[in-house]
């Protein structure tokens, strides 16, 4: 059931995003002939009055089409109702409604966290918990004698305060100490234990020791307190979410290289899914919130086949005063599709590899 219900999560976040294109284009009375989810052969489909809605056997998002892409289509070219015809302004509305869908949704289900489950929060004690260390031959942190359940209370001179900031205390230390001892100061069983560790420095410096690190304290549930606090926790959790995922896209193009491993493809979206939803089905709104953000931020970004693309060939027909030849823009878009199925596929086949029960089958 919890890999079921992360698989709703994410065919939902699609459809809310066409749905963005879709209302935007209706509300602005332009022609849509297609609402699809998915690419690839047709499994279901529904003929309406003016548009044909399908569920395609390709999982790897969707699209709304408009009669201006289709050769068979009876409504002339000069239709003012075409997108083609529209003003720069109406398009632009059209083509970014998707993301914005994304982001009110991706709020309201915060607010809706708020109200039903709430939102965890954590009663902080000084130091930073470590709840596992990496395998001794590749963590520096084991070789040192930490251990799994340890407190980090003090790093060099620095005691680690009991605050939200504490983590990133220890994790700024350790990053700027690539290949140079830090002694730590460990809490075990109330016992103060001094070990020296020295994190190993990655290609661009940062160092790192081999550890996972979570808050110390206990973790305690927060509830709004009448309907208009819902609404500003919801705010302040979205805000949050948001920040931590610009940091990751940021994080991922200043150090492609030793985080391109991390991306990950639906398969391996639905397992982390699933595993929250089993320890917990509330969790299933932080990750729906975050994945809604993460689908806008990626849709946005200005790559052939995304929104981000598309706003591109505005801003330049903006700026040329008549939009590139129809042609040079079919063969970018088609391009940046082509490349961004291969991915998706390629995201599929390596997580679904990577996947615990499909190891087994060969053991």
């Amino acid at each position: 059931m919890s890999v079921v219900a992360a698989i709703g999560v994410l065919a939902l976040l699609i459809v809310v995003h066409e749905l963005g294109h879709f209302s935007a284009a209706r509300v602005q009375e332009i022609h849509v002939n297609r609402f699809s989810i998915g690419f690839g052969p047709v499994l279901l489909r529904y003929l309406g009055k003016r548009t044909e809605y399908a569920l395609r056997a390709i999982p790897l998002g969707g699209y709304v089409g408009f009669p201006d892409e289709d050769p068979e289509s009876d409504i002339p070219p000069e239709d003012p109702n075409l997108l083609s015809n529209r003003p720069i302004l109406d398009r632009a509305i059209v083509i970014s409604a998707g993301v914005i869908a994304n982001l009110i949704f991706a709020y309201f289900l915060l607010v809706g966290q708020g109200v039903t489950v709430g939102f965890a929060d954590v009663n902080y004690e000084p130091g930073v918990l470590i709840p596992e260390v990496l395998e001794e031959q590749v963590s520096r942190a084991a070789q040192a004698g930490i251990q799994s359940g340890d407190i980090i209370i003090a790093i060099e001179d620095q005691e680690i305060p009991a605050s939200s900031e504490a983590m990133t205390i220890v994790r700024n230390a350790i990053q700027d100490s690539g290949n140079q001892p830090l002694e730590f100061t460990i809490l075990r069983e109330g016992e103060k234990i001094p070990l020296v560790v020295t994190p190993e420095g990655d290609n661009s410096g940062k160092g790192k020791i081999g550890v996972m690190l979570a808050p110390n304290g206990e973790f305690i549930k927060t509830y709004p307190k009448n309907p208009v606090d819902a609404f500003i926790l919801g705010a302040k959790e979205f805000q949050r979410l948001g920040q931590l995922t610009v940091q990751g896209f940021g994080q991922l193009i200043t150090n492609f290289q030793e985080n391109a491993r991390q991306v990950a493809g639906p398969v391996a979206i639905v397992a982390v899914g699933a595993e929250l939803a089993r320890n917990d089905l509330a969790n299933l709104f932080q990750f729906g919130a975050l994945i809604s953000i993460n689908l806008a931020i990626i849709n946005i970004l200005p790559l052939p086949a995304l929104d981000g693309g598309q706003l591109v060939f505005l801003l330049i027909e903006g700026l040329r005063g008549k939009p590139l030849p129809n042609k040079l823009q079919e063969g970018i878009m088609q391009t940046g599709l082509v490349l961004l199925l291969g991915l998706g596929v390629f995201l599929i086949v390596r997580d679904t590899a990577n996947l615990a029960l499909f190891q087994n089958l060969f053991q």
